[in-house]
């Protein structure tokens, strides 16, 4: 999935107005250079006039900001260095620090989504890459989490 697909999903979810997504990713870094043009450019269909390309900086900013947004900012740590790929891994393991989510929570996501994921699957997907376990994330995955979360966010 693209970083734009997965915005159009989460500001969906959540139901966030353009200034709100902004206002989020400059939670994690108030000097990014974004405004409500360009979400709404970004928001846009690829074959729409006007369509822009989300970097993985300003998404990594925004998930950032999503975590700090739902969880608070903790004085006594330092600031996270930016993510400078985002994959689909990068993208569930946000999501599921900024809902503050658990194993347990993360299943009954994907049952209500349609798709049941296995405890060591959902484990591999969390693993350090050069992990011998590790499994990436595909697009089915995400997709059929963000649908799940959807789902418990918004109601049926």
């Amino acid at each position: 999935m693209t970083n734009n697909d997965i915005l159009r999903s989460i500001r969906y979810m959540l139901d966030l107005s353009d200034s709100k997504i902004v206002e989020i990713a400059k939670l994690a870094d108030a000097d990014l250079a974004l405004d409500q043009d360009q979400v709404q450019a970004f928001l846009k269909k690829d074959m729409d006039e006007g369509y822009a390309e989300c970097s993985d900086r300003v998404f990594a900013h925004f998930l950032d900001g999503l975590v700090v947004h739902f969880r608070g900012k903790d004085p006594n740590q330092p600031p996270r260095p930016v993510e400078k790929r985002i994959t689909n891994n990068v993208v569930l393991k946000k999501l599921r620090v900024a809902f503050e989510m658990k194993d347990v929570d993360m299943h009954q996501v994907f049952e209500e989504a349609g798709f049941p994921v296995s405890k060591p699957e959902l484990s591999a997907l969390f693993r350090q890459p050069d992990h011998k376990h590790f499994r990436a994330c595909g697009d089915q995955i995400l997709r059929n989490f963000l649908k799940g979360l959807t789902l418990r966010m918004r109601g049926a």
